[in-house]
């Protein structure tokens, strides 16, 4: 299993830290990964995980105690992403993240409490599956694109679109949704909270992905629903900014999780290496082998050095835009780089299905394409470093 040893020495974790990486080790361990074939198989995890994730208080680390979060800060994140990766499922950990990261924070930051009682504390307590609507057939990385509206009628939004490669898509009770409430560009986008009983929406494909199995991902459509106007979260036109904003959080614990899954895959990989024998010795007896094995922790190292550091700034307030990008950029390109050596040096055995190191290099490839692509990062960063 992944190993917590090496963040001993870290200054930012103390006693604390290790009682919630434990809690989170141990139910990953006893009851998720014993399950990781089987919910595969399915390509469903159960519901009752999001309130077994709510129990332990993981669904709202840095949302405020009188909201029924902790009121932590990202350093308490970093250790539930970092320890999520040992339950094996990359799809799981993707599906409760979007819950506890990406599709509630905006929710806390411009909701009032109208939002944050209807919407924000059920997804806290895990009766409420949430789900985040940007990305449409026709405006992926281009968020000012969307083409879904939201026309005001009296005192309802009406609805109409479409949205595709939504996570819990097939059964979120409410989708944190973006849609056009004005003219072209990114003045015209607004957020408005969706709740998924409103007549007229649909689930119109329930995707097959290369994968994350066990993670739900949707196609789904919206005809004449009706919303009441109180569900506009924030400002009308100002949602294209709600959405950037959102999606710092949402790049790092992507970033987090990319280089603990590595490291974990990588530890994996170590002791095959250990054991498994090839021309008279075990393969750790090969040079190269050796060597490629250091490569590898050392381009992880970096990646989480480089992680830490953007947690840092984000903890003292920066909005860390340039920092958060190369991690996203630089852990989705290693995570890949890992996962592919690994099941190289698994042989014959890396490529079955059976063997966990295969689904983590299939799950893996999603980082660097999912919450903005990598050559969408590297835009990024000619703007704010050349």
């Amino acid at each position: 299993m992944f190993s917590t040893d090496r963040y001993r020495n870290y200054p930012q974790f103390g006693e604390e830290h290790d009682q919630l990486r434990k809690l989170v080790r141990d139910w990953c361990r006893k009851d998720l990964h014993p399950n990781a074939h089987a919910w595969e198989a399915e390509r469903l995890f159960p519901r009752e995980v999001f309130r077994q994730a709510a129990q332990r208080n993981l669904l709202g680390i840095r949302m405020p105690e009188s909201l029924g979060g902790l009121g932590l800060d990202w350093w308490y994140t970093v250790c539930y992403a970092e320890e999520m990766v040992n339950c094996g499922l990359a799809g799981l950990t993707m599906a409760l993240l979007v819950q506890s990261d990406m599709a509630t924070p905006v929710i806390h930051e411009i909701g009032d409490s109208w939002h944050h009682d209807t919407y924000l504390k059920p997804a806290i307590a895990g009766q409420a599956i949430a789900a985040l609507g940007i990305t449409e057939p026709d405006a992926g990385s281009d968020v000012a694109a969307i083409k879904t509206t939201a026309r005001r009628q009296g005192d309802d939004y009406v609805v109409n679109g479409a949205k595709t490669f939504i996570t819990n898509g097939t059964r979120a009770d409410f989708i944190t949704l973006a849609v056009r409430t004005g003219g072209a560009g990114h003045e015209g986008v607004s957020l408005l909270m969706f709740p998924t009983d409103a007549k007229g929406f649909r689930v119109t494909r329930k995707l097959e992905k290369m994968g994350n199995h066990c993670s739900d991902t949707a196609e789904i459509a919206f005809e004449d629903c009706r919303v009441p106007v109180r569900n506009l979260l924030g400002n009308e036109g100002e949602g294209f900014y709600y959405i950037m904003a959102n999606f710092g959080g949402e790049r790092l614990v992507g970033a987090l999780t990319a280089i603990a899954g590595a490291q974990r895959i990588l530890d994996v990989t170590t002791e095959w290496c250990k054991t498994r024998m090839a021309f008279g010795k075990n393969l750790m007896g090969f040079q190269t082998v050796r060597h490629q094995l250091v490569q590898l922790e050392t381009e992880i190292e970096a990646g989480r050095q480089l992680c830490y550091r953007t947690v840092d700034l984000v903890v003292r307030g920066d909005a860390a835009w340039r920092e958060i990008a190369m991690c996203k950029l630089y852990c989705g390109e290693v995570g890949n780089k890992v996962a592919d050596r690994c099941v190289q040096l698994h042989g014959g055995m890396g490529y079955m299905d059976e063997c966990e190191v295969s689904r983590v290099f299939r799950d893996m490839r999603l980082i660097t394409i999912g919450g903005g692509t990598s050559e969408i990062m590297r835009e990024i960063l000619t703007k704010v470093c050349l």
